[in-house]
């Protein structure tokens, strides 16, 4: 079994900031790709940003140079630092990890159960 549990969502004031944290556990055996989506009301699920093991970053327009994403590999974690926070990043958060439980295993996608970001004054 793998679980995904993240922690660090809550409601902030427009121009805060929030640390989004994302922790991988269970069986298994080598992670590739981690990163965030976040889906608002009505929207579709949309990538926020995403690591690679090696540590190249990419990020959605709407958050580059307010948002950053950093991966420690031996405690398996993601965290997503928000910074400068719009009304518009209001949404539920999903951490999300690229991920093969054994050797020979392939690789598949493993989901969090998601966090909440408020941000309202």
């Amino acid at each position: 079994q793998v679980q995904l549990v993240e922690s660090g969502g809550g409601l902030v004031q427009p121009g805060g900031s929030l640390r989004l944290s994302c922790a991988a556990s269970g069986s298994i055996f080598s992670i590739s790709g981690m990163g965030w989506y976040r889906q608002a009301p009505g929207q579709q699920r949309e990538l926020v940003a995403f690591i690679t093991s090696g540590g190249t970053t990419n990020y959605a327009d709407s958050v580059k140079g307010r948002f950053t994403i950093s991966r420690d590999n031996a405690k398996r974690t993601v965290s997503l630092q928000m910074n400068s926070l719009k009304p518009e990043d209001t949404a539920v958060y999903y951490c999300y990890a690229n991920l093969k439980q054994r050797d020979y295993g392939r690789f598949n996608v493993y989901w969090g159960q998601g966090t909440q970001v408020t941000v309202s004054s």
